[in-house]
Parts: structure tokens; sequence; C-alpha cells
């Protein structure tokens, strides 16, 4: 992303997201805006286990999340709403900037679902700060450009998650 201009950052309020978004709100020179409704589904839990060990350890919540079952103080609905609601005012907001959204696995496959028109919400694994590029046009369009690209992460030694070691 060096090469491309941007003209706005968001970020969830998680402090992993806030991780991701630091060294290109530096590189580009601009400060984050913080959205609430880019959080993840287990936004409200005392702790964070990566995805990659709570699979290793055969937790209970890995087949949840796999399932779309997981317990959550907000109801899957909710948080599906908000997530779109969130990102459908950042697209409003910014007409004719190019966006970037620091957030989470379960709001993107959240808002892709909600573009490709799926039922099944939670359907693909995002690599850890994969690139999935979404046009949006004004007459509410929304096309795919993207998904799931890593490539800025080859040989750089930082983890990409479940699959690739």
């Amino acid at each position: 992303m060096y090469a491309e201009q941007i003209d706005v950052l968001y970020t969830s309020p998680l402090q992993r997201a806030q991780q991701t978004a630091s060294p290109l709100a530096e590189l580009k020179n601009i400060s984050p805006v913080v959205v609430e409704g880019v959080a993840e589904f287990d936004q409200h839990s005392n702790e964070y286990i990566p995805i990659e060990e709570l699979k290793a350890a055969n937790d209970p919540r890995w087949a949840e999340m796999i399932n779309g079952t997981w317990t959550s103080p907000e109801e899957a609905q909710e948080f599906t709403d908000r997530v779109i609601d969130s990102l459908e005012t950042i697209i409003k907001t910014n007409r004719g900037a190019r966006v970037v959204v620091t957030c989470h696995g379960g709001v993107i496959n959240e808002f892709l679902a909600y573009v490709l028109g799926l039922d099944t919400r939670q359907f693909f694994y995002p690599n850890y700060t994969s690139l999935h590029r979404i046009a949006a046009s004004s007459n509410g369009h929304r096309s795919i450009l993207s998904i799931n690209e890593t490539a800025h992460l080859r040989n750089s030694g930082l983890p990409m998650g479940l699959f690739h070691g």
C-alpha cells in the first residue's frame, strides 16, 4: 500500500486492529478514525485467543466459529446489522475517496457475504492483515475487486494466520 493514495483510515477500537492500522497511519501521515461498529463479535471478551490456537487445542470455540454458533452478548443479526450499517456509513461519508478500514475476520466475512448476497456469513478465513478491495458506487452498487490479498506479507516473517504457518 506504500504507493497507493489513501484518503481516510478507519480502525476498530480493538487493540489488534489499531496495531494493524498504526504502521499505515505513520507511513501515510494520517490519523486513524476509530469506528465502534467495525469491532469484532468478541469485543466484550476478557481474552483474545488467535483462531489457529483455538484450532490446535481443539477448543470448542473453534467449532462454534466454524458453525457460526459462537456465544456473544450480541446476537448474530445485531452483529451483522452493526457491521453493514457502519461500513455503509463509511462509504456514504467518503464519496470519491480511497478508504482503508482495519478490522477483523468476522467483520470482513459479514460485509463480503452481504455484497455477494450470501446467507452464510462466516464463509472463509481472512488471513492476518490481508487486503480485501471493494469498489462502492454512489448508487449503492458494490463490487468485490479482491479477497484475501497477502502478497505484501511474503518473506516478511510476520504470521499470516491459520493456513500459512
